[in-house]
């Protein structure tokens, strides 16, 4: 069984517009929290051999120009990082993930809630959408915070 089947258990695109909204979601999370996880990876693996090659190029002679260059790359890379937030993207975004994977199988089982209430339906398409909104609250917040964080000093934000 390959990830993807993992993530589409218990769906048949086109029968309902909450398990499509639901598993395009699970999708879109999954999706995102990869890309992220990925960059966020590459970028410190690159600023690590970078910062492990500087001491090595600072003993030898004539090269003071590499050494610098590697300085300024890992001040680049750390900035992309600290400007997108691969690190915590990645983080919020598998747990919105598993937490949307999590509520489609208590539906699909009527299990928890959905085991006692009158329209289980009603209620999954509820807590999909205060799943969602809350992770969007969230990622308003965190690009404020960082709006805040990266603004210059007088500047409006």
């Amino acid at each position: 069984m390959s990830k993807s089947d993992a993530i589409r258990i218990g769906y048949t695109p086109g029968q309902d517009v909450t398990l499509d909204h639901l598993q395009d979601q699970i999708e879109w999370y999954d999706l995102k929290s990869g890309s992220n996880q990925k960059a966020f990876k590459y970028l410190k693996v690159c600023t690590v051999a970078a910062a492990a090659i500087i001491p090595v190029l600072a003993k030898l002679d004539g090269m003071s120009s590499v050494t610098a260059g590697l300085g300024v790359l890992i001040v680049i890379l750390e900035g992309l990082q600290q400007l997108n937030q691969y690190h915590s993207n990645w983080i919020a975004y598998r747990s919105t993930c598993e937490t949307l994977k999590h509520e489609k199988f208590l539906y699909l089982g009527r299990a928890g809630a959905y085991a006692t209430v009158n329209d289980p339906h009603a209620l999954l398409a509820e807590r999909i959408e205060s799943l969602v909104s809350q992770e969007h609250a969230k990622w308003a917040s965190s690009q404020e915070q960082g709006q805040k964080i990266n603004a210059a000093p007088g500047a409006k934000v």
